[in-house]
């Protein structure tokens, strides 16, 4: 098959980047106004925050909501929340950001990998039972690109060995399974607002629980400890200042009413995308479990290397040819394959926690994780907005197919 494509205009797409791709306007703008005109920016004096923490919890149907200044602040007070002792271990995910596997570190605990499905990229109840152990403290499941896990068997192994389950829902507001949204299965859920999230305030996050202990202590994590509003407050233990202030706030105000619609139109997009693909030989668009619904941070192809020359990588070649950016493997390496952990680059020299942990806990041997090779080798990882119209998704549907072809 010849490789060269048929030339036609390139359309730029809408970008999560800037404006192009991110509904932000006069809403936002007029709340901004507002929490200037009050002269009260921080948190602890302000309404704005208060006001969303409250407004989210009843969205997603959960008791208690907590902003924080970005997403790896809310995975860090979810940990410290939970109180591991040094050398406890958290069985994760092998493909996650690191900003969910350092706070683990922070707090003294092991990052334990578990395998996961080739095709979602998330870990299932089979996967995480593999790395549980008489250390275990926690499970950590991380809902990938907006995708649920299938949480039903997970919380019933958790349940089994009385362990708390912290949903990294960085990626996937207002996903559901079965009719309930993700971030209100387990223990403690996190969510971020970081620029390409559902909704954005540049940086942000919010961490959530039904506990109230455990709401308690998530909010003096977010505060040094200190015990706002107590009759004789102190600072009860070691913790940092995580705030979100009223001026992000405000946008995420903004944000979260808008928030249905964005989730709205980025599933429209993609169930168009997945009709208008359907039947190309070489590729595999997103499994959505029964019952599960998708938000699509991002929307994943699996692509055959058998079928399509260079696989991922020579798929994303081609559509870059197209002005359509992609990312192959979505990360270079498994998370265990960083240098932290690699070369056990934490504080000084003293290789801690690490020195603390069994030799099985951090065995990284390739051949440990075949799952997860395969699904980074296979994973194209197309970026996503609510932005994207029928014209934007034809192009992209074109494009693929014509980039396909090309590559047979």
């Amino acid at each position: 098959m010849n490789s060269t494509l048929v030339a036609r205009p390139i359309m730029a797409l809408p970008n999560d980047q800037d404006h192009t791709g991110r509904d932000l306007g006069q809403e936002e703008i007029e709340l901004l106004k507002q929490v200037i005109a009050t002269g009260t920016l921080t948190s602890t004096k302000g309404t704005f925050t208060k006001r969303l923490e409250e407004l989210f919890a009843k969205k997603i149907g959960i008791k208690h909501a907590y902003a924080c200044t970005s997403g790896t602040a809310a995975l860090h007070i979810a940990i410290a929340a939970i109180d591991p002792n040094p050398g406890d271990e958290i069985v994760t995910t092998s493909i996650t950001d690191m900003g969910a596997l350092t706070p683990m570190l922070y707090q003294g605990a092991i990052p334990v990998f578990a395998e996961v499905d080739p095709v979602t990229l998330n870990v299932t109840a089979e996967t995480i039972a593999a790395k549980i152990s008489p250390k275990t403290k926690a499970i950590m499941v991380t809902h990938l690109f907006g995708n649920p896990c299938i949480m039903g068997p997970i919380m019933e192994l958790a349940n089994k060995h009385n362990l708390p389950v912290i949903e990294d829902c960085a990626q996937a507001f207002m996903a559901k399974e079965n009719g309930q949204f993700v971030g209100t299965f387990g223990t403690i859920s996190c969510f971020s607002t970081q620029q390409g999230k559902h909704m954005t305030t540049g940086e942000g996050g919010l961490v959530c629980t039904n506990d109230d202990a455990l709401g308690r202590r998530c909010f003096l994590l977010i505060n040094k400890a200190w015990g706002y509003g107590d009759p004789k407050p102190d600072h009860y233990f070691a913790a940092l200042n995580y705030r979100m202030s009223e001026i992000q706030s405000a946008v995420a105000l903004a944000q979260l009413a808008k928030l249905d619609s964005v989730a709205e139109r980025r599933i429209k997009a993609a169930n168009k995308l997945d009709k208008m693909l359907a039947g190309i030989k070489g590729i595999q668009t997103p499994r959505v479990e029964p019952g599960a619904v998708h938000t699509y941070w991002k929307y994943c192809l699996t692509v055959d290397g058998n079928v399509i020359k260079d696989g991922a990588i020579g798929l994303a070649g081609k559509l870059k040819e197209r002005g359509i950016a992609s990312a192959p493997r979505y990360i270079q390496k498994p998370s265990f394959m960083c240098e932290v952990f690699q070369k056990r680059r934490t504080f000084g020299t003293s290789g801690y926690p690490f020195n603390l942990a069994r030799p099985e806990a951090v065995d990284y041997d390739k051949a440990k994780f075949p799952m997860t090779f395969k699904a980074l080798e296979d994973v194209l990882v197309l970026p996503w907005n609510e932005l994207y119209t029928d014209e934007h998704i034809n192009y992209i549907s074109d494009s693929i197919r014509e980039c396909v072809e090309a590559l047979r």
